[in-house]
């Protein structure tokens, strides 16, 4: 999402990131950019931190004995680093993350890729208890540099309208 500029004064203006629920339009693809190369550093903390004790996301020599032959990047750290990289496009606004559904591990991801992501909008609506606010599902894939699919997922966000996100209401 390119940054709109908010006049917030006279001859001042705020960055600003995300969509607005009236700015979501079914069926429009996102592409997320920049692109996010993997490290080993990236992994061992990621699983370290998450207390994934698995061999294969952090030895080389039992990642060398799989049918991977090498360490493998811990899933939850692809689906965290493609959610990561939709979130100025998608759910920089987003009042609350309601879910992920139909998560799929569609290929290996290896240390040194470098991942892509785009978010296709596939629902929009009005929320029935909540006004100024609507609910938007978005399928999100993850590529590696090759253009092979490593991840998807349905994920959908309570979004406000123009006008009520809290970034509209903070002043400062």
């Amino acid at each position: 999402m390119v940054a709109k500029a908010k006049r917030v004064g006279e001859q001042r203006y705020r960055e600003s990131y995300g969509r607005y629920l009236e700015d979501f339009v079914v069926g429009d693809v996102y592409e997320h950019r920049p692109g996010r190369s993997i490290t080993e550093s990236d992994n061992t903390w990621f699983t370290l931190l998450t207390m994934n004790q698995h061999p294969l996301h952090f030895d080389k020599a039992y990642g060398e004995k799989t049918e991977f032959g090498q360490i493998l990047v811990n899933s939850c750290l692809t689906i965290s680093i493609v959610t990561g990289m939709s979130v100025s496009d998608v759910s920089q606004k987003t009042i609350a993350n309601l879910g992920w559904d139909k998560v799929r591990l569609t290929g290996p991801v290896f240390i040194g890729d470098t991942i892509y992501a785009e978010s296709k909008v596939l629902s929009k609506r009005m929320s029935g208890s909540r006004p100024h606010q609507g609910i938007v599902t978005v399928e999100t894939i993850g590529k590696n540099q090759h253009g092979n699919q490593v991840i998807s997922f349905e994920r959908s966000m309570l979004i406000p309208e123009t006008g009520h996100a809290v970034d509209d209401q903070i002043e400062y």
